[in-house]
């Protein structure tokens, strides 16, 4: 196997991986009787794991494949960089040892996927640079899932996280859901700027 399509191929085995770790902690969900899929899937590690994973798949299969990687992939694929780097951040520093996932289940999405995919993305030559221009498509995704979470607190009074509890106060609220995007884009700026290191001329529109 040559170095060109073993890197693709870690990819696509780390990110299958990842699909399955979390299908497994949904399994054990439904096991003990929780098994809600609005509930589970409404976990921030768990979404971001399954969308970055399902993103990091499809760039592994399009190289496999000899097929270049289209711009749009690729932010794609630093946005959930980003968010990985939120993941990790947030669970370990902010609300550690929380859940009722299995350790190592916690450590494989906690730390072990963020830092293969954003180090595999740091030290890529396989990918362009990221243009600055593209660096607000990290904003959507975490604002939809901010908004159905604050607005799941008002109605059902299901919220994943304890910080944004609506009976923890409008300025409470407005201050995680604050410093969480200025953590998402200090995490953005980071990964667009590694993607600049080994990696092919920038982007064309």
């Amino acid at each position: 196997m040559t170095p060109r399509r073993a890197r693709p191929l870690a990819r696509l085995v780390a990110a299958i991986v990842a699909v399955v770790i979390v299908l497994i902690a949904y399994g054990l969900r439904v096991a003990a009787g929780d098994g809600n899929p609005f509930d589970f899937f409404g976990y921030f590690t768990n979404q971001t794991s399954s969308l970055t994973a399902v993103v990091v798949i499809v760039v592994a299969l399009r190289q496999l494949s000899g097929h270049r990687i289209p711009r749009a992939l690729v932010v794609a694929w630093g946005v959930g960089a980003a968010c990985l780097v939120v993941v990790a951040l947030v669970y370990n520093v902010l609300v550690p040892g929380t859940g009722t996932a299995p350790p190592w289940v916690s450590v494989i999405l906690h730390v072990a996927f963020p830092v293969f995919v954003v180090g595999d993305f740091a030290s890529a030559s396989d990918r362009p640079r990221l243009p600055w221009r593209a660096i607000w498509w990290v904003l959507p995704y975490p604002c939809l899932w901010l908004a159905v979470v604050l607005l799941r607190g008002q109605t059902d009074g299901w919220v994943p996280y304890g910080f944004l509890l609506p009976e923890r106060g409008l300025v409470s609220l407005a201050a995680h859901v604050i410093g969480i995007l200025a953590l998402l884009m200090a995490a953005a700026a980071a990964v667009w700027g590694l993607s600049r290191w080994r990696a092919r001329p920038p982007l064309r529109p």
